[in-house]
């Protein structure tokens, strides 16, 4: 597996991510639970990377993303960088893997982009959907 490293800056955070797989395949956001950071991601990426383009993003305020002092911690600010990041990039289309503190954020953005939105009840926190 070849996983390369990264960091962007969108806006006024410095976003940290892990990057694996070919760029023309379909490509998978993974958003990590709390208190970890995309590396929870290492053993899963070996899996994937033949068949998906894998961003895997420390989310603001875990890891390596670097975040101002006075960078408001809410769901709303830490989707609104992720979806602005993704947008930066090019990618529009994606397929998620969300997990515990993922979730909220990954079903926000699920919520930007479609109308009308299909969701399914998930207990855990950790589902894909397609975007």
């Amino acid at each position: 597996m070849v996983v390369s490293y990264h960091s962007q800056k969108v806006g006024s955070v410095n976003v940290f991510y892990r990057e694996a797989g070919d760029p023309k395949r379909p490509t998978m956001l993974l958003l990590h639970g709390f208190p970890s950071a995309g590396h929870e991601f290492d053993s899963l990426m070996p899996k994937l990377e033949q068949h998906f383009h894998l961003l895997a993003p420390d989310l603001p305020g875990f890891g390596q993303t670097h975040c101002p002092k006075n960078f408001k911690y809410t769901f709303e600010s830490l989707t609104q960088v992720i979806h602005d990041w993704l947008q930066d990039r090019g990618v529009t289309h994606y397929y998620l893997y969300v997990f515990d503190y993922g979730a909220p954020i990954g079903f926000r953005l699920a919520l930007k982009i479609l109308t009308p939105f299909w969701a399914s009840p998930v207990k855990t926190g950790i589902s894909i959907v397609r975007v």
